[in-house]
């Protein structure tokens, strides 16, 4: 159970119309009985006038790739680095509009983390050199290299140490700023846990759904260009051409900086048309672009369970792969064949303690992780593997040109039943719900208050 609502709750500006009038261009004039300029009534606040004349020209076209944010440069070099790791990360390869609105949204990015670590420093807390080194080699580990062949990678694909540690320090500061300014001061009440309890009893048994989503506002002019540009994102994540997380980075939904997710939440905390599409959802699946007030929403069904009743795909399986490899340049023919004799030895398999001696037999590769979670399996090897008695064997699965392999279960531990979390977990996740809401209201703060010239 998440308590998210409030993660959709804020909602960034989508975008922002900004003149630059320069000097002051109106005289007064000697007739007082002229009307002054028509103003139009909205919920903004701005009193912008309904005649709106431009003094000064924009060109939308012009992309400004650099800026000084505070008197911290950010240069060409920074973002294209950073473009580099975005790109290489996401096995992508942009050019034109697409290359250009991923430079600006990188821009932004930068702009965001610089401000984060200036008000970091301004609040006396800083990161050590061997903070550094510490995150750096953390992020090493989770590619599954050492520091010198991360630093090797980075170089290679056009990026950098220092703009991988630039990312670095400005999580490390900002989580330490929120720590020391704005957690102490985050409260919750007894009654309000409570409340809480009481719902997610009256729960059990209601589906939940672990959904991510991309948001783009969108004013009623805009709307069919928005809804344009999302079917044109919806057919691109199908395709494969370029993954959700890629454009999650583009939402305007709170939930950005975590690539669009929201977590597991129950549909009467989403809004209609959302909670409508996600009912009607397989999971795996995406839909969209769906109309919400203010915008359009992308989803993406990651899962879905009820809650208070145990998922089998949570059972934890001990697995023992099998994977017979073939020489490049293998004629079909004699990779036919021998598939065919790996499949064939593989039925005589009667636990693992048999499986490594099939697979000194046939010349397969060994190896064994007993964390293994059910639902992190494709969906097809799921549905075998839970079905599956320990000491039996998939059907081989893989190709010629990756290797054919085999799983076989050593063993298996059911999830226990869900149980109502403690009060001292509902009250975690409501205050970092709220250190979150307050964290992005202080950006917002920053970036109003921020000088930033752009070059």
């Amino acid at each position: 159970m998440s308590i998210s609502k409030a993660a959709r709750a804020t909602r960034t500006i989508g975008f922002v119309a900004a003149l630059a009038l320069g000097t002051s261009v109106f005289a007064q004039t000697d007739d007082q009985d002229e009307a002054p300029p028509a103003q139009t009534t909205d919920s903004s606040g701005l009193n912008i006038p309904s005649d709106v004349q431009l003094f000064g020209k924009l060109d939308p076209n012009v992309r400004k790739p650099t800026a000084i944010v505070n008197g911290t440069v950010i240069t060409g070099t920074d973002v294209d680095q950073r473009v580099a790791l975005i790109e290489a990360a996401n096995n992508l390869k942009l050019q034109g509009d697409e290359l250009n609105r991923l430079k600006l949204q990188v821009l932004r990015n930068l702009i965001d983390e610089t401000l984060q670590i200036q008000e970091a420093k301004a609040n006396d807390v800083t990161v050590t050199p061997a903070e550094m080194t510490s995150g750096f080699n953390r992020v090493a580990q989770r590619f599954n290299m050492t520091p010198e062949q991360l630093t090797q990678y980075l170089d290679k694909i056009g990026s950098s140490v220092r703009s991988l540690n630039g990312q670095i320090e400005s999580q490390i500061a900002w989580s330490r700023y929120l720590s020391k300014e704005v957690e102490p001061f985050v409260n919750v009440g007894d009654q309000e846990v409570n409340a809480i309890l009481d719902r997610l009893k009256a729960d059990q048994g209601t589906e939940e759904y672990h959904l991510r989503e991309i948001y783009m506002s969108a004013t009623p002019d805009r709307a069919q260009q928005v809804h344009d540009n999302m079917q044109k994102m919806m057919q691109q994540i199908q395709s494969g051409a370029q993954p959700f997380d890629y454009f999650a980075q583009f939402s305007e939904a709170s939930t950005r900086a975590v690539g669009g997710d929201l977590s597991w939440v129950r549909l009467d905390t989403l809004p209609a048309p959302l909670a409508q599409a996600a009912q009607q959802m397989q999971v795996g699946q995406i839909a969209g672009p769906i109309e919400t007030p203010g915008g359009f929403s992308i989803l993406y069904l990651v899962d879905k369970r009820e809650v208070g009743k145990a998922d089998p795909r949570d059972a934890r399986l001990s697995l023992r792969q099998l994977t017979l490899d073939f020489p490049k340049g293998m004629p079909q023919a004699q990779a036919q064949a021998k598939i065919a004799t790996f499949a064939k030895e593989i039925q005589s398999i009667h636990g693992c303690g048999d499986a490594t001696g099939v697979a000194q037999k046939i010349g397969a590769e060994v190896v064994d992780n007993d964390q293994i979670v059910a639902r992190q399996l494709p969906a097809q090897l799921q549905e075998i593997l839970l079905k599956m008695q320990v000491g039996e064997a998939t059907p081989p699965f893989g190709s010629p040109t990756e290797g054919v392999r085999t799983l076989v279960l050593c063993g298996r531990d059911d999830p226990p039943a869900q149980s109502i979390p403690a009060p001292g977990q509902v009250q975690n996740q409501i205050e970092q719900q709220r250190v979150n809401l307050r964290a992005e209201q202080v950006l917002r703060d920053l970036r109003r208050d921020a000088i930033i010239e752009y070059r």
